[in-house]
């Protein structure tokens, strides 16, 4: 998903339509407060990725607050942002840059290089939120399920597991389905590509 914030309808409208020609699916808001009010009723990861393009000056909340904000809760990688403005300066596009903005493109900028980026943003959004949601499956985990996990890893079987743990066969079958379950895999196979 591809947010649009842009306090001019114009360029909002202008920007959906370049979305759609890449068959990228895009909403606009016409504010930063309407962004952010968004951003709370926003699932936690989207499996395609999203990414902002956000217009620096705006009335209410610029763009560069706005950015700050994104930035304070932790959700650049979620929400890789790119710039877009006709007043930037390079001191302004380095800056933004060094502190973790996507891109910065100034107006009037080339269409096809910046759906470019935007697909990469959301490439690499999409991936951030693999990531987060792995690393959220395995801190469900027990104590227990990690050390059998790690064995699994370096693939054990069930018997040396086992023993090298001081458990029964029955317990490490058990630990195993569950971190299966809750790996959300089938195979000790998927369960080595998914952490790999």
């Amino acid at each position: 998903m591809l947010h649009i914030v842009d306090d001019e309808e114009a360029v909002r409208d202008s920007l959906i339509w370049l979305a759609k020609s890449r068959m990228i699916e895009a909403t606009a808001h016409g504010s930063g407060t309407e962004f952010l009010a968004s951003v709370e009723s926003m699932p936690r990861i989207d499996p395609d990725g999203e990414c902002v393009l956000l217009d620096i000056r705006m009335p209410d909340i610029s763009g560069l607050t706005l950015f700050d904000t994104l930035c304070a809760r932790g959700l650049t990688k979620r929400l890789p942002v790119i710039f877009l403005t006709g007043h930037g300066d390079v001191p302004m596009a380095v800056d933004t840059l060094k502190r973790g903005a996507f891109d910065f493109f100034e107006k009037p900028f080339n269409d096809n290089k910046l759906m470019d980026r935007v697909q990469e943003a959301l490439a690499a959004s999409q991936q951030a939120g693999a990531s987060a949601a792995v690393q959220s499956r395995l801190t469900a985990l027990s104590l227990r399920e990690r050390e059998v996990l790690d064995l699994i890893l370096d693939g054990k079987m069930n018997k040396v597991i086992a023993d090298k743990l001081g458990i029964s066969m029955r317990t490490v079958e058990v630990h195993r389905a569950h971190i299966f379950d809750k790996m959300n895999v089938k195979t000790a196979v998927e369960l080595a590509r998914l952490l790999k």
